[in-house]
């Protein structure tokens, strides 16, 4: 039996951590108005014998801490513990955002429209070229964890790129409720790291400036899913009572008027064609507006605002079937 080869040696900024060893990295990215310095938190866990690095990152965008908790629970217990290759965990990439609870940067912008991000843009254009230059050449896949925004719930689901099939092929052992592709965005990380020929997904799931268990235990599970996958660790797969569903058609159901709503159906549900997905009511119980789903299918994102204004995106659905 031949000698496994030893793993590459990480360097991020200007660190050298050699195969068998762990650590803390923190990459500086400016400073407040006070002077504090603020600087991104990368954990690295470079197995000894040669293998894949992945990426896994949250708090993209800073209200999104469903992800953070999900990564920090996973670093508290010790789950990164590889037998090869390298696995870098960044649990919270915008530190600006998740100070100030908001989405974007204190400019306004968004990080995740920002990439690949100059030296000398604007802050968020800085933090995606530190982040680009810093640890995406040196990574061979990535999983970046993500929620709903403005109140809406993602049950859990993995997005890949239509245009890369070992993405999909990522997607599919992640082993979400669900899976689909999803477009690229200009100025998103995803569409990046396909430029660089970075197989990536995003793990979407739960609520903005919320915590929700199952999607916790289903980002940790799916990550430790890919992991298993390439060789990395070892994991006893555990068994679910649905099988992953993969979506070819999607679509946004939206609010045929503006009022209260009220939603009738739970999230992650099968729904017939026709079947009253929810109400839009006036707040004097004289008009009511039934929203009915379009097409057989399931629901996979609800809006939990109440009060809702004509033409808001209220369910998202999808079918198995292309339209």
């Amino acid at each position: 039996m031949g000698i496994e080869a030893e793993n590459k040696t990480i360097a991020i900024n200007g660190e050298a951590i050699s195969p068998g060893q762990n650590s803390l990295v923190r990459i500086g990215i400016s400073r407040l108005p006070t002077g504090t310095l603020i600087d991104i938190p990368v954990h690295v866990f470079n197995g000894k014998k040669a293998g894949p690095t992945v990426l896994v990152q949250a708090g993209l965008h800073g209200d999104e801490i469903n992800g953070v908790e999900t990564l920090r629970r996973m670093l508290q217990e010790n789950v990164f513990n590889i037998k090869k290759g390298a696995v870098i965990v960044v649990p919270i990439l915008n530190i600006f955002g998740f100070i100030h609870f908001s989405r974007d940067v204190p400019d306004g912008k968004d990080v995740n429209r920002s990439f690949p991000g100059t030296r000398t843009g604007s802050l968020a254009s800085r933090i995606a070229h530190t982040y680009t230059s810093e640890i995406l050449p040196q990574v061979d896949f990535g999983i970046d964890l993500h929620t709903g925004g403005s109140q809406r719930h993602n049950f859990p689901q993995i997005r890949y790129s239509k245009e890369d099939d070992r993405s999909k092929e990522l997607a599919e052992t992640f082993d979400a409720p669900f899976y689909f592709a999803s477009r690229l965005i200009r100025g998103s990380f995803r569409k990046t790291t396909l430029k660089m020929g970075i197989p990536t997904i995003v793990f979407e799931a739960g609520e903005s400036m919320r915590f929700d268990e199952q999607s916790i235990q289903e980002g940790a599970e799916g990550i430790q899913n890919v992991l298993t996958a390439l060789g990395m660790m070892t994991k006893k797969r555990t068994s679910k009572q649905k099988a992953s569903v993969h979506l070819e058609y999607t679509r946004w159901v939206r609010a045929p008027r503006a009022g209260m709503f009220v939603p009738e159906v739970q999230n992650g549900e099968q729904v017939a064609k026709g079947q009253i997905l929810g109400l839009v009511t006036d707040t004097y119980a004289k008009k009511n507006k039934k929203v009915k789903a379009p097409f057989e299918g399931y629901v996979f994102c609800i809006n939990n605002q109440a009060v809702v204004n004509q033409g808001d995106a209220l369910f998202h659905i999808g079918s198995k079937n292309a339209k």
